[in-house]
């Protein structure tokens, strides 16, 4: 009788090569800092100091909520495939919880940075989103085809 256990051979490479899970964030996190930049030079153009503030801001917010989820997901991947639903699920009902109420609270205060917070974070989702399309579709494809 064998000891080893009957792993697939996708787990059994997933497990040799430990750093696949976050392979990806290296060109979506440099996508993200050309955005936040990007952001604060236009926020500053159209609305000063604040916008330019406000823009960076919420391309940083939604970096980090897509970042957030991305670790969650990898945590629970590395302990059991299972999980990634439920983690996925729940670090998604907790951050919109928090954006909402977060954007609730900016809204009462009347702060001349909603505008250009609430642009950077639609900035920093298309940014993080078409990065990770990108490299699905290019380095990612690659790999899986050898």
């Amino acid at each position: 009788m064998s000891t080893t256990s009957a792993r697939t051979p996708d787990a059994s490479a997933a497990d040799a090569d430990r750093n696949w899970r976050l392979r990806h964030l290296p060109p979506i996190l440099i996508a993200a800092a050309v955005m936040t930049v990007g952001a604060a030079v236009l926020g500053a153009v159209f609305a000063g100091g604040v916008g330019a503030f406000a823009a960076a801001l919420g391309v940083l917010i939604a970096t980090g909520s897509y970042l957030a989820s991305t670790l969650a997901i990898a945590w629970a991947d590395k302990l059991d495939s299972k999980l990634v639903m439920p983690f996925g699920m729940g670090v998604y009902v907790a951050k919109l919880s928090l954006l909402g109420g977060l954007m609730l609270v900016v809204a009462s205060t009347g702060w001349a940075g909603l505008k250009p917070l609430s642009v950077g974070i639609v900035a920093g989702v298309l940014a993080w989103t078409a990065t990770q399309i990108w490299w699905i579709v290019t380095v990612h494809a690659r790999r899986f085809r050898r």
